[in-house]
């Protein structure tokens, strides 16, 4: 057979897109990009931004409904790129629907959401995938390898910081919206969910939710973990240290040329001392390391792992597992903020 009837022989995965708000358009753009895939329909429930894309994606069909693209016997898979609180309802439709599903962080804003739409789309043999995108960032892969080479020798703690001047949600807080993608990133690099969290928050603007929130976790094997986040700051700064007995390291994700650096830092043990009080413990400083990274688009990289997981029906790892992990850890924190900071543990 020749490799064009091959080719023409390949189905072409067509897939629905509901929501073209904030981060739809964006994935109308990735999917244009990529091969072997298209968006066939697009939902939208605001009329002028339906009229808006129609000129810069011209071979999409945009309707009003989801339901039109539920009921469309040529759409294989749906992305659901709408606000948390609609996600649990539109995600069992889809399912139901015979459709594979990939759905905006969070997955649910309630844990036995998280765990039935898990169970629904094993029960549906369908692949069912959340869009925790820092995952698919070129440098969190990064820090997940030094991890993994123990590069850093005993981790002790890391901490990170996601602030900006909006935008603000109308929907959820800063916690749900900003504090989820870094708590997906401290459970994939270190594949647990913390044991225990406490968590303050502030709202400063007329509106029930956080603007401002500061976590702390404790993981497994003593490692401790601080998150930052706020949508009420005059700087953006997406940043991450992660602090070991041999090795620091630090993320920027707003440095694109340069986003990681590794610092032969620590601290050593006086190696002679007579006594308890000549006892100390001097700081190490050494070189600091800047590795050349191969950069590429996260949201390209977690659609690309989406079509490989349905030609493969090999679930990815942010699957509807992973996605109610971290609604766990969400779910833990607002009950800390609820017993006024305490902390809170985490059954696994």
């Amino acid at each position: 057979m020749s490799a064009h009837l091959q080719q023409n022989q390949q189905k072409v995965l067509a897939t629905g897109l509901i929501g073209c708000g904030h981060w739809g358009p964006n994935y109308l753009r990735v999917f244009q990009q990529l091969t072997g895939t298209e968006i066939l329909q697009a939902a939208d429930l605001n009329p002028q931004r339906r009229e808006s894309l129609k000129s810069q994606f011209s071979a999409v069909e945009f309707c009003e409904n989801a339901s039109e693209i539920f009921k469309n016997p040529q759409i294989d898979a749906v992305v659901i790129a709408t606000p948390a609180t609609s996600h649990f309802e539109l995600v069992s439709q889809a399912l139901r629907a015979g459709k594979h599903v990939l759905c905006e962080k969070p997955l649910t804003l309630r844990i036995e959401e998280g765990q039935a739409l898990t169970q629904l789309a094993a029960a549906q043999a369908k692949i069912l995938m959340v869009g925790h995108t820092f995952l698919f960032n070129t440098g969190i892969r990064q820090l997940k390898s030094y991890l993994t080479q123990n590069l850093l020798g005993e981790l002790y703690y890391l901490h990170s910081t996601r602030t900006n001047l909006g935008p603000i949600r109308s929907d959820v807080g800063a916690i749900e919206d900003l504090a989820s993608h870094d708590i997906s990133i401290f459970n994939y690099l270190l594949d647990s969910l913390p044991l225990e969290v406490s968590a303050r928050a502030h709202s400063c603007l007329p509106h029930p939710h956080e603007d401002i929130a500061f976590i702390t976790l404790s993981y497994p094997d003593k490692i401790a973990a601080h998150v930052h986040v706020s949508w009420l700051n005059p700087v953006k700064v997406r940043q991450m240290t992660l602090v070991g007995s041999q090795k620091m390291v630090t993320w920027d994700d707003i440095n694109t040329t340069e986003p990681i650096r590794i610092y032969e830092a620590g601290v050593m043990q006086e190696p002679y001392y007579q006594d308890f009080g000549q006892y100390q413990l001097l700081p190490k400083q050494g070189d600091t390391h800047i590795p050349r990274l191969q950069m590429s688009e996260p949201l390209k990289a977690e659609v690309q792992e989406f079509l490989n997981a349905i030609h493969s029906q090999t679930p990815p790892f942010s699957d509807g597992n992973f996605g109610t992990g971290v609604v766990k850890v969400l779910d833990a924190i607002r009950a800390s903020l609820n017993a006024g900071g305490s902390p809170i543990q985490i059954s696994p």
